[in-house]
């Protein structure tokens, strides 16, 4: 073998591993492409999901919309014939109720008007009778005196003897005449007496009935007026019935409206729901193919070629044997039991947001895992975080840095208190249930209110005592 093959042959190894590192370094760029564009997918599914539930809503919306225009347009034609009918009826009434309000109007101007006659006819009856009164007390008065005159012409006659007979004849017939006078005067003073007490009581009679009969042309003047006022109503109820059949039009419009909007409407919601499928696929698809890249990484690695890779794996491994053995000790020493350790009830803390979570090893963990965990955020300046999870994906010791009580604000919560939460996605579950020497994975971490950094995430699981508690995570920038 010439010095020129020896040295092809002994370049051969170095080639071939510079060509499985770059090749591994093209997989590990394909994984983080592929990770941007499956975490893109996702946000696209999880719009998806959201536009179509509120398409659902506008379809339900819409429909409710419909039923409410279809019921308002039923009972404002129902509306409308009762108004059509009251309209009717009332407009009979009205002319009825004028006819006879007029006709009693007349009847009682008359009525008053003749009452008011007979009271004036009775003044008069009364002035006449007054006038009587005063001729019968003059004839009466002369009737007196005519009797005297007759008296004295009898006595005179007698002192004529037979000279004054007829004289005396003369007088005894002027007072006979005389008495029949007074007498007839007597008897028609009493009879005036009775009717002038008779006129009194029709005078008064008359007087109350002349006052009902000028409240009557009151009332009947009032009546009138009322029913002028009941014809304006006619006409309010008509006016009513035209407007009521003018908002009806437009109410139809509308269901008919919504009805057409209802079923584009389910048109888009059917369309938004066959992408939504169609992105839970590619989403689907996706993360297969960022199975394939990460698994391809990882015999890329498991060669024990020299990746960019290579230095964090060799850190999460180490310290995941680290964190092993202190639970070891815990353990050994009786600080914790086997059942506090593996606590998997996870208990909610009150009034967190993002929630967050306590277990009974959590005391132990805050005391003894910053110790193992800090010096890790030095040792290179792409490391973003470090933490230990358990097979659920909990987290209950973070970095410091990540450990912030928690304020008002759930955004700024979700970046800045990422400690005592279940971190159950692809990601974090994979890493806390790995059983392999280590797992690399790559993922866009989610930083709150729509915020997301590309990361590949280097796992190995926490073993004690054989038996498998966990993982420890090592997130670093790409």
């Amino acid at each position: 073998m010439d010095a020129n093959a020896a040295r092809t042959t002994a370049e051969a190894p170095k080639e071939a591993s510079e060509a499985l590192a770059g090749i591994g370094r093209g997989i590990g760029g394909l994984s983080v492409a592929i990770a941007d564009l499956s975490g893109l997918v996702a946000d696209l599914s999880i719009l998806g999901t959201y536009q179509f539930e509120r398409a659902k809503q506008a379809v339900q919306a819409a429909r409710a919309m419909r039923d409410a225009n279809q019921t308002l347009e039923k009972a404002m034609s129902h509306t409308q014939q009762v108004a059509e009918q009251a309209s009717s009826l009332l407009g009979q009434s009205t002319s009825a109720i004028s006819e006879a309000l007029e006709t009693s109007t007349t009847a009682l101007r008359q009525l008053g008007e003749g009452s008011l006659g007979v009271q004036s006819g009775l003044g008069q009856a009364t002035e006449m009778i007054a006038r009587i009164q005063k001729a019968s007390a003059a004839i009466e008065t002369i009737a007196q005196e005519t009797q005297l005159l007759a008296l004295n012409a009898s006595v005179e006659a007698a002192r004529a003897g037979d000279a004054g007979r007829g004289f005396a004849i003369i007088a005894n017939a002027v007072k006979g005449l005389a008495d029949q006078i007074k007498t007839f005067t007597g008897e028609n003073a009493a009879n005036i007496v009775a009717l002038t007490a008779s006129l009194k009581g029709l005078q008064h009679s008359a007087e109350a009935n002349a006052a009902v009969a000028e409240a009557s042309i009151r009332g009947a003047d009032d009546a009138a007026r009322s029913n002028a006022q009941l014809a304006k109503l006619t006409e309010t109820v008509e006016l009513l019935v035209r407007n009521a059949e003018d908002m009806a039009r437009p109410v139809r419009e509308n269901a008919e409206t919504f009805q057409v909007l209802g079923g584009h409407l389910r048109e888009i919601a059917g369309s938004i729901k066959t992408t939504h499928e169609k992105l839970d696929v590619a989403h689907v698809r996706a993360d297969s193919i960022l199975d394939i890249s990460e698994d391809f990484m990882l015999h890329v690695a498991d060669t024990g070629i020299e990746t960019d890779d290579t230095p964090f794996i060799t850190i999460a491994a180490e310290t995941a044997g680290r964190i092993a053995r202190v639970f070891e000790r815990a353990l050994a020493t009786r600080v914790l039991s086997h059942a506090d350790l593996f606590d998997r009830n996870y208990a909610r803390i009150p009034g967190t947001d993002p929630q967050q979570f306590t277990t009974r090893y959590l005391d132990f963990v805050d005391a003894h895992l910053p110790d193992l965990q800090e010096p890790v955020l030095t040792l290179d300046r792409r490391i973003a975080f470090c933490a230990a999870v358990d097979v659920n994906g909990y987290l209950p010791t973070h970095n410091l840095v990540y450990s912030k009580p928690q304020g008002d604000d759930p955004v700024w919560n979700a970046a800045n208190c990422r400690n005592r939460r279940l971190f159950n996605d692809r990601t974090g579950l994979a890493a806390g249930r790995n059983t392999r020497p280590f797992l690399l994975q790559t993922y866009r971490r989610d930083m709150g209110g729509g915020a997301f950094v590309l990361m590949k995430d280097a796992s190995a699981p926490i073993v004690v005592n054989g038996e498998h508690w966990g993982g420890f995570r090592l997130g670093y920038k790409v």
